[in-house]
């Protein structure tokens, strides 16, 4: 019987996931991460409070399969929350999940799977998975596009897809919660939640002046041609596109056009300024075989984005230039750049 582990967050999704897996006649064994919090926060860290790992321990039980927790409080922290503090400092918008998957889930955890002969892993990621022709792991966004997951998947490389196993996107949620109902699931109708975990729900803004205080340096605002126009806080403190909560007198309302980190200098201009056709993206992960010429795309430069039409142009093999077909007002760096081409998922990078 082929062994799998599910890594558990307490949640519907996950649950279904190991109730499917074991329907279907794997060796199922549950699997949840310690992950690390503010001390004083440890349950309101989402992804693991006391509350879900309990739920968790109920699912397992439910579906008679072992469940084990593993402690990543110090490499979620040296690796998650560092990237994101180390972002900010770099003038950037982070976006944590895409290191947490790529390091965490995907490489840490994957890695206690063998210790338990376990030949994959799965989880209750919204995406599917499939084999071209010649034998290749494609990412396949997924049945509901409104939960589809693939934008912050786009890191898992081939080995790590060669053990992975996603089996609720072939689902729209509403079925989900009608399968977790069908197995008496005690998950069956918990809420989702889409905060970054170790934010407990709070503004990002509290928890970098508590933990990374000394990068909210004050500095200029200034216009594109570098004109003073006022003081802001801290770059951390500010979002592109951003209006309100600038403290600026003004005829015409004015938005974050950018930062400089090299000058401590929030950038602000019109309405009409907002938005770029271009942009370049770094640390590029193909899905398929990396293209020779310029080809269209999809494109999606947040998670919650809509898709936009583009022509992305490699530069080098991990660098690409995208070139929308109409102005994108909210292009961030920090943030991902993912390409898709229908439902199959390119690739993706981050924006520079």
């Amino acid at each position: 019987m082929t062994k799998v582990v599910v890594a558990m967050s307490g949640g519907v999704d996950s649950s279904v996931a190991a109730a499917l897996l074991k329907e279907q006649g794997y060796d199922v064994m549950g699997m949840m991460l310690r992950l690390w919090s503010e001390p004083g926060k440890e349950e309101s860290n989402r992804c693991c409070t006391p509350d879900s790992m309990a739920q968790a321990r109920r699912v397992a039980a439910k579906l008679d399969i072992p469940f084990y927790v593993i402690d990543a409080k110090d490499v979620f922290r040296e690796t998650v929350v560092q990237y994101f503090l180390d972002g900010y400092a770099r003038g950037e918008t982070p976006n944590p999940c895409l290191i947490c998957n790529r390091k965490i889930r995907w490489t840490f955890l994957l890695d206690h799977a063998p210790a338990l002969e376990a030949e994959y892993m799965a989880t209750g990621h919204y995406v599917r998975i499939q084999k071209d022709q010649t034998g290749q792991s494609q990412l396949l966004r997924a049945v509901d596009r409104s939960k589809d997951q693939s934008y912050v998947l786009h890191v898992l490389t081939q080995n790590q897809l060669k053990h992975a196993l996603f089996r609720v996107g072939d689902y729209p949620k509403t079925e989900i919660r009608a399968i977790a109902e069908r197995f008496g699931l005690p998950t069956a109708s918990r809420k989702d939640s889409q905060d970054l975990c170790f934010l407990a729900g709070e503004d990002y803004r509290n928890f970098l002046q508590r933990n990374a205080a000394e990068m909210l340096h004050p500095g200029e605002i200034v216009t594109r041609e570098g004109s003073p126009v006022g003081t802001h806080t801290g770059l951390a403190n500010y979002t592109i596109g951003q209006r309100k909560g600038l403290g600026l007198a003004s005829l015409v309302p004015l938005y974050v056009l950018g930062k400089d980190s090299s000058t401590n200098s929030l950038i602000v201009g019109t309405q009409e300024e907002l938005g770029s056709r271009e942009l370049i993206a770094r640390e590029v992960n193909w899905q398929v075989e990396l293209p020779q010429e310029p080809f269209r795309a999809e494109v999606k430069i947040r998670y919650t984005a809509r898709e936009a039409g583009a022509l992305v142009t490699p530069i080098e093999s991990d660098q690409v230039l995208i070139q929308f077909d109409e102005p994108q007002r909210d292009i961030t760096a920090g943030q991902a750049a993912v390409f898709f081409q229908g439902d199959l998922l390119i690739g993706g990078g981050i924006i520079t």
